[in-house]
């Protein structure tokens, strides 16, 4: 359950880009991606391809918002002024001090670009730093070796994979989710200051 430090003015930003919370409007920031890069959401079961399915996406985003489980982040390239994608907290349990950070995406010019090592580092300095988590796990579809790349690289750790773990936008095949995570003691002993190196 999300506590007074989720706000509507979480804003996250530093030299490279800005994270603000995503809101209804953000649709016409986000058109362009969604209508010409549909691979984008070759491996998410709520796909944001096309103005329909965006502002779908976002309205979904927006409720579990309201609900207090989720909060959604647009993220904002401050070097070329564009609006790159989106990210989130989600499964916010404060009680036992855990989140998952995921649901992210980016457009095709913005990866491999070093965005995505930006917003992990202000996300996870966030989530163990303000809000005093203990753990941080991330997920991703098993086949989606990009994305397991990218979290291994910002320091990730492999736990294991839950198969059949959950249905793919094609309802004939399920997914195996490979879970990974940052642990609160091992972001201070080494993940925050390799991270923060690669920026």
């Amino acid at each position: 359950m999300i506590t007074s430090q989720f706000t509507q003015d979480i804003i996250l930003e530093d030299e490279m880009v800005l994270l603000r919370p995503l809101q209804a409007t953000d649709v016409e920031n986000l058109l362009d991606i969604s209508i010409n890069e549909p691979e984008t959401w070759e491996y998410s079961l709520v796909r944001a391809n096309g103005k329909e399915n965006l502002e779908n996406y976002i309205q979904l985003a927006l409720k579990a918002k309201e609900s207090k489980t989720e909060f959604p982040f647009i993220i904002l390239d401050k070097n070329t002024g564009k609006y790159a994608g989106s990210t989130r907290f989600y499964d916010i349990n404060i009680g036992f001090k855990t989140l998952q950070l995921g649901y992210t995406w980016y457009g095709k010019d913005f990866r491999g670009t070093g965005l995505n090592k930006h917003c992990k580092y202000l996300l996870l300095q966030y989530a163990f730093e303000t809000l005093g988590m203990e753990r941080v796990e991330l997920r991703a579809d098993n086949n989606n070796q990009r994305s397991i790349a990218a979290m291994k690289s910002i320091g990730c750790k492999v736990e294991g994979v839950l198969r059949s773990h959950m249905p793919t936008a094609n309802s004939e095949v399920r997914r195996d989710s490979i879970v990974l995570s940052i642990l609160k003691n091992e972001w201070f002993d080494a993940v925050k200051e390799n991270l923060k190196s690669k920026l």
